[in-house]
């Protein structure tokens, strides 16, 4: 899909989702960034970039959505809106079905209403379940654990079904864990890097052996880029993460290396467990084979590099002075 185009991102005011709207309008792309709320950060910078519209659109109100396609007609959709995270959604497990699966349906129904063919829907590892293999591609079975996972699984197999029947392009991205500045989520890396930076020293208790796919989130953004412009797709789903799995441990020094006078340990005393509370499936690395070769995506950072951009931008917004 050529540049110039004009492209609805759900979820657009969320962390990944308001990464991928700036990544469009980079590259010259218009936006519809949708979202339940309009953020004041998606406000402003609608307000100097005039190829940017935005419109509080709740996914779960079948006549919102579709008025929003019948309004804005766009090329095609990149679908980021979800009830996102393991815990996130084990807390709230109706409002994640809500969100996660009868908002895709919805969105996928008005693309079918409206003739749009294109969606690239931003889902997870989490489909996967536990992996069996320290390395998996996408035809590894999936099995979730999670009711996130499960979730978008689901959403996953609409696209399908609307594919099938309807002549959609459902094209998922599974990512991985997802990390880079200003990542909503108190986990780590970000609670590695901000106690490192506050110059204190953090242990986690548990999950140090602990090994899985990290990606920064302008890989992650560039990936979905580049699921959206391929002109045809001869599979429906790409792995976008590193294809290398750090354990917690290596997470942390990686930390520890790149601030001088960090100390941040993580022990052994259990299995990881999400917000120390939830199991969580085991992990390894994702085999990006399919996307580097059908989409030409190469990740730029490794964990390092990813560690020291999230520091650099983290150590930034630690120095402004609070309003």
């Amino acid at each position: 899909m050529a540049n110039g185009k004009t492209i609805l991102v759900t979820g657009a005011c969320g962390w990944l989702g308001s990464a991928i709207v700036q990544a469009l309008l980079d590259r010259g792309d218009s936006v519809i960034a949708l979202d339940v709320m309009v953020s004041p950060a998606m406000a402003t910078l609608a307000a100097r970039e005039p190829r940017l519209v935005t419109a509080a659109v709740d996914l779960g109100e079948w006549h919102q959505v579709l008025r929003a396609f019948e309004t804005y007609r766009p090329d095609a959709v990149i679908h980021a809106a979800a009830i996102v995270g393991v815990i996130q959604a084990a807390d709230i497990p109706l409002k994640a079905l809500r969100v996660n699966v009868e908002g895709a349906v919805n969105l996928f129904e008005a693309m079918r209403m409206t003739g749009l063919k294109r969606v690239i829907h931003v889902s997870t590892e989490e489909t996967y379940g536990d992996f069996q293999a320290p390395v998996i591609d996408e035809d590894h079975p999936q099995q979730p654990t999670s009711v996130y996972g499960l979730t978008k699984l689901a959403a996953e197999h609409y696209g399908r079904v609307y594919s099938r029947d309807h002549g959609l392009e459902c094209i998922n991205v599974r990512t991985c864990w997802v990390y880079g500045p200003h990542l909503p989520r108190l986990r780590m890396p970000r609670t590695f890097v901000e106690a490192a930076l506050r110059g204190e020293p953090y242990h986690q208790e548990d999950g140090g052996a602990f090994a899985v796919d990290q990606v920064y989130i302008a890989d992650t953004a560039a990936g979905v880029l580049l699921a959206l412009d391929k002109a045809q797709h001869r599979f429906d789903a790409y792995n976008i993460a590193t294809g290398v799995a750090p354990t917690l441990r290596d997470t942390a020094e990686a930390v520890n290396r790149a601030i001088p006078g960090a100390k941040i340990t993580v022990g052994d005393s259990g299995p990881y467990r999400h917000g120390g509370k939830v199991l969580s499936a085991v992990k390894g690395a994702l085999d990006i084979g399919r996307a580097k070769a059908e989409l030409g995506y190469q990740p730029r950072f490794d964990i390092q590099a990813g560690i020291e951009a999230t520091i650099a931008e983290t150590r930034k917004a630690m120095s402004k002075p609070s309003s």
